[in-house]
């Protein structure tokens, strides 16, 4: 398995950015200069960007080892974890998985699934089903009203042509998307096991994952924090740039705190 991974070289604590379905590292380029301070290791998940395509259905689990062996090839023997989407829940399996890997988990847009799942709507899941069967432009273009909130989709479309922009220069192939996607229909995690400090953070207005996952997920971890953002949906670092800086100001306290 030949994965892509990127290294900021910052001197301070190490942070793994675990980007969600279909995207690659460069999802996260809103929120690497919000985690300025930190020495970022970003990566493309297996399927996608610059990583190598291997046959599917892929899952949680082992796309959370691969996460590992990134940590390994940079030679960080623990790390923040943040990741968003499917990227939270493989980081919830990286935490259950690896816990000595894990100083403190930041869980963006997610869900422990399962029985603990709260569906989308099913117009929702029949455009994440239907999505594999469209060109990535097409794809990407749709799901804007999936991904961001009425205030960003009304005011902020020079944002969104912008996130667009990045998704694009690295488009996934539908195969790949579905052997994704099979990995966070697949996901129930016994979240409750999670030891590491966790914040979980989500949009209020969220219609992929409904924040009442969010919530759940709070509730169910020990001493997990909740960051909830009126007016962010999915994607909440674009339609929120504040909950990144939040995210940062959270991971600095708990690194200033020293292991865990």
């Amino acid at each position: 398995m030949r994965l892509h991974w990127e290294d900021s070289g910052g001197a301070g604590p190490p942070v793994l950015l675990i980007m969600g379905l279909g995207m690659n590292a460069t999802g996260w380029w809103r929120t690497i200069p919000a985690l300025e301070g930190f020495r970022i290791i970003a990566f493309d998940n297996r399927g996608v960007g610059r990583s190598e395509r291997v046959p599917g259905p892929y899952t949680a689990a082992e796309m959370a080892d691969d996460a590992v062996s990134v940590l390994d090839e940079a030679g960080v023997g623990a790390a923040h974890v943040y990741g968003i989407s499917l990227g939270g829940m493989i980081a919830q399996e990286v935490a259950l998985r690896h816990p000595h890997r894990v100083r403190a988990l930041v869980l963006g847009a997610t869900t422990a699934g399962g029985a603990n799942l709260v569906p989308a709507e099913p117009p929702v899941n029949a455009f994440v089903r239907l999505r594999a069967q469209m060109t990535a432009e097409h794809a990407v273009w749709a799901s804007v009203p999936i991904n961001y909130a009425r205030g960003t989709r009304l005011e902020g479309g020079a944002r969104i042509a912008e996130d667009i922009a990045q998704r694009l220069r690295f488009p996934v192939e539908p195969e790949y998307y579905s052997a994704q996607l099979a990995a966070a229909q697949g996901h129930d995690a016994r979240v409750q096991d999670i030891r590491a400090p966790t914040l979980v953070v989500h949009g209020a207005e969220d219609v992929l994952i409904p924040p009442a996952n969010g919530e759940r997920l709070a509730e169910l971890i020990p001493g997990a924090e909740l960051s909830m953002w009126p007016g962010a949906a999915h994607l909440y670092f674009t339609d929120e740039p504040e909950a990144d800086r939040h995210v940062a100001a959270w991971l600095s306290e708990r690194s200033s705190r020293g292991p865990s």
